[in-house]
């Protein structure tokens, strides 16, 4: 869901999924058209205030902030760690550590634990036809020489030549801070056979894909295999069935709370409370609805299924195809539903009639936000620094926009904003629902965001060179001290 701005009408095709692996595959497509200016975020509330804080290079990814210190860092795509030191002032980036230190060759994840730097991601293999997972850890970041430890490597398994192959990316460390969340992508679009070009015969998602893991933020050196009950043996699978959580992040009350990019089909973009051993339905639902793919007699034409956009990459190459050997339901297992939307904001849908719907007018709930979006840079205000209006509330940043979106256009000419997440949890569904409103617009290309006290930062990310931005938020009253 993160197009190259307007780079050919192929690379528009792969609109979904993971947005920062299609930028880094088609950066070099010809011909080109010329790019569009970059456009400063524009705030839609008198009391929100927009800076720009730094310009950086490309590619970046994750922004975050060493909590003992408070100095800034952030990551890049093609492995590299940027420590921001200030001058006279003067924010500045330098480079600390590339791939060819921790040996992450594709950096989608990073985040700290006191002076511990966590980083995940994928490294090629078989030529490039194969990948495996990579953790690490920095330990003694802030020191002269911070010592590097290998938490887990897995087994190689099958990359495959399409976007939609998303590899280990979101990080989170649990409230207790005894253990750290890394979320791994699907390498599908929607759990069709990927298997690159027959080097990898059969390959759909396997045990090592679509899922959130657990891991002791102690553990070293585990070799994790592609054997689904070993590694719930072992206590690593936190949940199940999760397309591709680019971003993960714990509430107020320390619920893990996930923000997922969804495949080619018109549904919605969902938001989990991922909680352990639940199974949230991919490959075979996706924001509560079923695909298709799964039924023997299926035969995809968008003439008579609505929700299969024409402009998709999927529906391009055939992967939504007749599929009698795709894998059945595995028994008694019940999926667990996405965060119910009531808007005003992101709340688009495809009704079962075929037509766009706004929630706003039907009065329907959906799960979660408008298809094709791409949500991504999921924070909360964890210490309620913020303003009544928005204290202890979430908030997260949509990638795409739709104007610009094949896929996307057909719900809304928005995106590429910031969305407040007002959410309440509903006793009779154990769910929770959230009000979502938008308070920024006209990002370039936002990917991650963090808060410090009532200032959140978003990072951006671009083939040649990207800006963080300061964004000043309404705070609350000081708290009075006791005696």
């Amino acid at each position: 869901m993160n197009p190259k701005i307007q780079i050919l009408a192929l690379f528009t095709l792969f609109v979904l999924l993971n947005p920062l692996l299609s930028l880094a595959q088609n950066e070099n497509s010809k011909p080109r058209r010329q790019v569009p200016p970059k456009t400063i975020p524009n705030p839609l509330r008198d009391d929100i205030k927009v800076e720009k804080y730094l310009s950086i290079g490309p590619k970046a990814v994750r922004l975050l902030q060493h909590s003992k210190t408070g100095v800034f860092y952030y990551t890049d795509f093609d492995g590299g760690v940027y420590r921001i030191d200030h001058h006279s002032d003067k924010p500045e980036s330098k480079l600390i550590f590339s791939a060819s230190d921790h040996g992450i060759t594709r950096l989608q994840g990073a985040v700290f634990l006191n002076d511990q730097l966590f980083l995940c991601g994928n490294i090629s293999v078989n030529n490039g036809k194969g990948t495996k997972g990579r953790m690490v850890r920095y330990d003694g970041i802030s020191s002269a020489k911070p010592i590097l430890n290998v938490v887990f490597n897995t087994v190689e398994y099958g990359t495959n030549a399409t976007t939609f192959d998303h590899g280990w990316n979101a990080l989170e460390i649990s409230k207790d801070g005894k253990y750290i969340y890394a979320n791994t992508g699907a390498r599908t679009d929607h759990g069709e056979v990927q298997d690159n070009r027959g080097a990898y015969p059969n390959a759909r998602d396997n045990a090592l894909t679509a899922k959130i893991f657990r891991f002791p933020v102690d553990a070293l050196n585990l070799e994790l295999t592609d054997d689904l009950n070993e590694l719930k043996l072992k206590g690593y699978i936190y949940a199940e069935g999760i397309r591709n959580a680019y971003d993960i992040a714990l509430d107020p009350s320390g619920n893990l709370f996930a923000v997922v990019n969804s495949s080619d089909y018109d549904h919605n973009e969902d938001m989990f409370w991922v909680r352990e051993g639940r199974h949230y339905g991919f490959p075979w639902v996706m924001s509560g609805i079923e695909n298709p793919q799964q039924y023997p007699d299926w035969q995809p034409n968008p003439d008579t299924d609505p929700f299969i956009p024409r402009s998709a990459h999927a529906w391009a190459v055939k992967y939504f195809r007749n599929d009698p050997d795709f894998p059945k339901i595995p028994e008694g297992v019940k999926f667990s539903p996405g965060v119910q939307n009531l808007g005003p904001d992101a709340n688009e849908y495809r009704g079962h009639s075929g037509k766009i719907l706004d929630g706003d007018n039907t009065g329907v709930t959906t799960s979660t936000f408008t298809p094709h979006s791409s949500p991504l840079g999921l924070v909360f205000d964890t210490k309620h620094a913020l303003a009544s209006d928005f204290k202890g509330d979430g908030f997260v940043l949509r990638n795409s926009l739709g104007s610009r979106s094949s896929m996307m256009k057909a719900f809304t000419d928005q995106g590429r904003d910031l969305l407040h997440l007002k959410m309440f949890y509903d006793q009779g569904s154990d769910n929770y629902f959230v009000k979502t409103t938008k308070i920024i617009d006209s990002f370039n290309n936002p990917t991650d965001a963090i808060l410090v006290k009532n200032t959140m930062y978003v990072i951006e990310y671009d083939a040649v060179e990207a800006s963080i931005w300061k964004i000043t938020l309404p705070k609350g009253p000081k708290k009075l001290k006791r005696n």
